[in-house]
């Protein structure tokens, strides 16, 4: 069994920063790519960043130069710093990892930005 779980949502201001961090645990023999993905409220979920084993990375354009993505093979973990956040960032934010060829989501972290 396989298990994603999400952490370091919350509310910050305008212009703050959050980092969230994705655990994977279980049954893993490899880990293919890992991700964020974001869903606001009456929206579609979308790519925030992506990240492959060997390190390459993705970002949609909403994040460039504000959002970095990272991850550390060793411990199975995903990380998103998310910098100069706008109100238009307030969704939940989800975990996606391609793990033994099937992919996992987690259960999500919601990430509220006031103006």
């Amino acid at each position: 069994q396989v298990h994603v779980v999400e952490s370091g949502g919350g509310l910050v201001q305008a212009g703050g920063s959050l980092r969230l961090s994705c655990a994977a645990s279980g049954s893993i023999f490899s880990i293919n790519a890992m991700g964020w993905y974001r869903q606001a409220p009456g929206k579609q979920r979308e790519l925030v960043a992506d990240i492959n084993s060997g390190g390459r990375t993705v970002y949609a354009d909403s994040g460039k130069g504000r959002f970095t993505i990272s991850r550390d093979n060793a411990k199975n973990t995903v990380s998103l710093q998310m910098n100069s956040l706008k109100p238009e960032d307030t969704a939940v934010y989800y975990c996606k990892a391609v793990i033994n060829s099937v992919y996992y989501w987690g259960k999500g972290t919601l990430v509220t930005v006031s103006s």
